[in-house]
Formats: C-alpha cells, sequence, structure tokens
C-alpha cells in the first residue's frame, strides 16, 4: 500500500517539543495551507489547518529551526487517530506523521536559528537526526574534496579540435 504525502504551508505556532517516558522527542506543530483555487463569491483562498507530529531527530530539527511562520514543506504519511474525549465521544483526528521537513522560504535576517540554508537541501529532517554536528555542513566541498585538481590544471586544450561543432 502506499501512504505518501507531500504539504507546504506557514507555520501556525511553534513546534511544541516533548518527549516520551522513554525520553524519544516528538514535535507537533500545525502547517496554514492555502488550497489552490479561490471562492467564487470572495475570491479568496480556503485555509486547510493540518496537523503534523516529527519523531527523534526530525522533531529536534522542528523545534530548533522552525517558527511560527516560517514556510515549511513536510513529506510523510497520513496517519488517522481515534481518542475519546472528556465527555466520552469518540473523536478522530487526521494528522501528518513527518518523515523529512524542509525549508521552503530564505531564512529571514532577525531570525532566531543558526546559518541561512534556504532550499539548500540542509533544512531537511535527516540533517539533524545523525551523528553528524551541523558545523560539518558550515561550507562548501571544495573541489579537492570530489577528486578534481585545483588551480590551471583543472582545463587543457583539445589537441585534435578542429574548429566544427558536432551538432
Amino acid at each position: 500500500m502506499l501512504n505518501r504525502i507531500i504539504i507546504m504551508g506557514r507555520l501556525a505556532r511553534d513546534p511544541e517539543l516533548r518527549h516520551t517516558q522513554t525520553g524519544t522527542p516528538v514535535a507537533t506543530f500545525r502547517l496554514a495551507v492555502d488550497r489552490d483555487f479561490r471562492d467564487k463569491n470572495t475570491g479568496e483562498r480556503a485555509t486547510d489547518w493540518i496537523d503534523v507530529v516529527a519523531w527523534r531527530g526530525t522533531a529536534e530539527f522542528a523545534s530548533k529551526f522552525l517558527a511560527k511562520g516560517r514556510l515549511a514543506v513536510v513529506e510523510g504519511r497520513l496517519q488517522m487517530r481515534d481518542w475519546t474525549d472528556k465527555d466520552g465521544n469518540r473523536r478522530t483526528s487526521a494528522e501528518v506523521v513527518a518523515d523529512n521537513i524542509y525549508f521552503a522560504d530564505s531564512r529571514r535576517e532577525n531570525d532566531n536559528g543558526g546559518g541561512n540554508y534556504g532550499n539548500s537541501g540542509y533544512g531537511n529532517s535527516n540533517y539533524g537526526g545523525g551523528n553528524r554536528d551541523r558545523s560539518d555542513y558550515s561550507r562548501a566541498p571544495a573541489p579537492a574534496d570530489y577528486g578534481i585538481p585545483s588551480g590551471d590544471d583543472q582545463f587543457s586544450e583539445l589537441a585534435d579540435d578542429d574548429g566544427e561543432l558536432p551538432f
């Protein structure tokens, strides 16, 4: 079976980080996701308020780097949860369990958190969930990191260039 969802929206509030009894981090937040169409009468777009749950490293990433108003992309699965309210009524809630979270806007100047990661891909939840420190990603890889020689020997003239383009 397939259960994948990708949503993009603005955080309605700061993520709330808690820990289970065994110490596992879990963060919850809500995304305001605009619908693609406008109301015929008012011309306004309706907004869906979607609950998101993130676990472990993804939860820590969300609580550390996301804040109310930030535009984020959440990739995960839709989960339905049954529960009983204080009056004894059975309720059902839908929420997205996040596998990955990405920044979808550029970093604002006065925002809290580390660095300008924008849409670089460094903003995904796997980034904060591993054994590596954020400082491991603080610089762009040098050409030598990929086995590319540095200096003037990177390019050389072709000996058999007749000046004709192959297309």
